[in-house]
């Protein structure tokens, strides 16, 4: 009964909810979320004025303000922990799922979807610096949807509440979601090393839980280690795309011309597949980016700055580093390699593949690790995320923050010695409600950012 009711459920959010004919007996099929998203990024991308264009040197000028305070986080700190979520699995096995679908055109749908959810990133992480509040347990400060969609509600009913009904809705839709994406994680891990290395699952599993809990079940172990880590694995990624750049850099302009020729559907509208290329590129975009779904807000509230609206350029920015920068170094990569070598391949098997055309059997190992990394630091970003929306159904009790980390551990096991179907869709169910209620209230109080930003913009 339960199964089949988050099953219709998962079919509503991410299925095709209308579905517009196209010639040669093609057509797009156009799920409620992409509905909800693009309108969004691209309302808040005119109200701004074309934000992440505009205001791009403040957002590299945002990263440089110092916290006076010992346990809050500075901008660069919130970048970190927002982008060991927003780069994992989706940039490596889901661009190339993208592109093996929808061709090399869905690359350029991705950047342009990155560009319009930049705006939509800087106006949630902006609400979520005007209405965050003081972290008693681990110090520093605290908020999210969870808590701007509380304080909106409180100012409609004109009255204090322990809770709010979606604020509530929303916590436990991203706790549920992040639990979903524990298994996920740990199941493409064991994967990628079996692969490269041919270690049993078990092996993988245990380790990777163990070294995940020597971390979580401190008390701020996960930032430090963040911030070692997110810089490593994504400066060694992009470095590597150069030299893989460089080394085929005569094919370049081709793979440039390819991209723009089939983003337009100038070879796919003959044979009817423009509708794959452009809803591959745009969903991967917006499911790798994260813009709306109000995860990276519970990053942006921790920050200690000086306007709220440096945490919004912040987290625009890392929109910009997930999309536009590592999800084209997969692009990059795969496109690169010559057609025999990774048809009839897909996911991991088809990256691995072409990276072993660049470097060898370096190029695997290289991959396996990197997957490693990067699903590793979206474990620790995600529970970093959970505090927020724990502490406010449940209060500030360590009991409470300890109990979830332990059940986010155990999903993380599970996913790694066995696949359940069910439970990623609960994730995929989980994100999609957190996108519902999240840019519902962005719409409504989206004013406050947008005034945060002239305000900003009349001091500069």
């Amino acid at each position: 009964m339960i199964v089949s009711v988050i099953e219709k459920i998962y079919a509503f959010l991410w299925g095709d909810l209308i579905t517009i004919p196209l010639p040669q007996e093609s057509s797009i099929g156009i799920s409620l979320l992409v509905i909800l998203l693009i309108p969004t990024g691209i309302y808040f991308t005119i109200r701004t004025r074309f934000l992440p264009v505009r205001l791009f040197p403040d957002m590299i000028k945002a990263l440089m303000a110092k916290k006076k305070t010992k346990d809050s986080l500075s901008t660069f700190q919130t970048l970190i922990v927002s982008t060991a979520t927003r780069v994992g699995m989706g940039n490596l096995v889901g661009v190339v799922a993208a592109i093996s679908a929808g061709g090399a055109g869905a690359v350029f749908w991705m950047w342009l979807t990155a560009l319009i959810g930049s705006s939509t990133a800087f106006v949630e992480g902006t609400l979520a610096q005007l209405h965050k509040e003081k972290d008693p347990l681990y110090g520093g400060y605290r908020g999210g949807p969870a808590y701007y969609i509380h304080h909106f509600c409180e100012e409609k009913l004109k009255k204090k509440k322990k809770h709010v009904l979606i604020a509530v809705l929303f916590a436990i839709s991203g706790l549920i979601c992040w639990c979903g994406i524990s298994q996920v994680i740990s199941n493409s891990v064991v994967s990628s090393f079996e692969n490269a290395f041919g270690i049993p699952p078990l092996y993988t599993t245990i380790v990777l839980v163990a070294i995940a809990a020597v971390i979580v079940l401190r008390k701020n172990a996960t930032v430090k280690v963040l911030d070692v880590v997110v810089p490593v694995m994504a400066v060694c990624y992009f470095a590597i795309t150069i030299f893989i750049i460089l080394k085929n850099i005569g094919s370049i302009p081709a793979v440039f011309d390819r991209i723009f020729e089939e983003a337009f559907g100038l070879r796919q509208a003959v044979s009817g597949g423009f509708g794959a290329v452009l809803m591959n590129g745009i969903k991967r975009g917006l499911f790798s980016n994260e813009a709306g779904s109000g995860s990276a807000p519970c990053a942006a509230a921790a920050a200690e700055c000086e306007t709220p609206v440096s945490a919004g350029l912040t987290q625009a920015l890392g929109v910009f580093v997930d999309t536009i920068v590592i999800c084209s170094c997969t692009a990059m990569i795969m496109l690169t390699a010559p057609e025999n070598i990774v048809a009839g391949k897909e996911g991991m098997d088809l990256l691995q593949s072409a990276m072993r055309y660049h470097l060898g059997e370096f190029g695997v190992i290289f991959i396996a690790v990197t997957l490693f990394l990067f699903s590793f630091s979206t474990f620790l970003g995600i529970l970093f995320y959970a505090r927020s929306n724990v502490a406010y159904l449940f209060g500030d009790k360590w009991i409470f923050q300890t109990l979830y980390k332990i059940l986010a551990l155990v999903m993380l096991f599970i996913g790694g010695i066995a696949a359940y179907t069910f439970v990623w869709d609960l994730g995929d169910v989980g994100i999609g409600l957190m996108t519902i209620f999240n840019t519902g209230i962005l719409y409504l109080l989206g004013g406050q950012a947008l005034t945060a930003l002239k305000e900003f913009e009349s001091t500069k």
